[in-house]
């Protein structure tokens, strides 16, 4: 699991700060998350390859984190994309983009394929064979969701030397992983358990941008591996949390304790703070493991 954060800061784009977009790998997907404006050049400075980008998850309708989705849309149509598009957005997006389209006499060559979100309750939107993505529904200026990205577990690793050992032919090595018991090539019943190992824990990350505190959040992201969750003040301007509906590293933390989450990654900085090293030591008053997301930084949970 990889994650790439393009940009990180709240409010306006400027000259050092990119405003909210990041890319997550997870077992063979390639996610978007918001597109702000100026994503497809932070795409291309981190050498992301805009073919692989199948998903898109927009949290909200924010300028911060939707303005760069119609110039990356078209974008794509002139580098000649082919592949669909899926968009996972709160419904009013699709009706904006295509009247954009519609007035600029711009109409993609490849299907554009809208998932208009609703609810108010945490559901279920995507699914494959390796991966669930779940909405986090959040509290803001408008209707807002986070997204949790879970793995579903993988297949069982051979134990390679007892499978020799049992003489299996190579031909049920397939339905070891599957978890199937088989038969050696001595006609005897091979339990997997005796000559496999169980698959690697399942990973999970979970995108909570943008928010007030919101602790009812925590059974949804109960015990994750890493949360990334906004942190656009520090306690001396706490007070603008609430009429902004957004949150503190303080209670950042205290939202990755109460889950018992892995790690958290703060974003989402007011750019009115120079020094991002004290939302880390904030932060750590309740949480232990904290990084600091910023635009550029790579997180490997490999």
């Amino acid at each position: 699991m990889k994650l790439t954060i393009l940009g990180c800061y709240s409010a306006t784009p400027r000259t050092n700060t990119n405003p909210t977009s990041q890319v997550l790998e997870i077992r063979n997907n390639m996610f978007l998350i918001d597109c702000g404006e100026g994503t497809q050049v932070e795409l291309r400075r981190n050498k992301v390859k805009f073919s692989r980008i199948k998903r898109i998850f927009i949290s909200h309708l924010h300028g911060d984190h939707v303005f760069g989705l119609v110039g990356l849309i078209s974008t794509f149509r002139l580098l000649g994309r082919e592949a669909d598009l899926h968009i996972y957005a709160p419904k009013g997006l699709k009706e904006a983009i295509t009247l954009q389209m519609k007035l600029a006499d711009s109409w993609t060559n490849y299907q554009l394929i809208f998932h208009e979100l609703t609810s108010d309750a945490s559901e279920l939107i995507f699914e494959d064979d390796n991966v669930e993505v779940y909405t986090i529904p959040l509290d803001h200026r408008v209707y807002t969701n986070g997204f949790l990205f879970k793995e579903k577990e993988g297949e069982r690793k051979l134990n390679i030397g007892k499978v020799l050992e049992a003489n299996v032919d190579k031909a049920y090595f397939r339905k070891l992983k599957q978890g199937f018991d088989v038969i050696s090539e001595n006609g005897e019943r091979v339990r997997n358990e005796d000559v496999t190992l169980p698959p690697n824990k399942p990973k999970s990350y979970a995108f909570c941008s943008d928010t007030a505190y919101k602790a009812d959040i925590v059974p949804i992201i109960k015990d994750v591996d890493v949360l990334y969750h906004e942190s656009t003040f520090l306690e001396k301007h706490e007070r603008l949390c609430e009429p902004t509906k957004h949150s503190s590293a303080k209670q950042a933390a205290s939202i990755a304790k109460q889950a018992k989450a892995g790690t958290l990654i703060l974003g989402h900085y007011s750019t009115r703070y120079d020094d991002l090293s004290a939302f880390k030591e904030e932060a750590e008053t309740i949480f232990e493991r904290v990084l600091l997301g910023d635009d550029g930084k790579v997180f490997d949970f490999s």
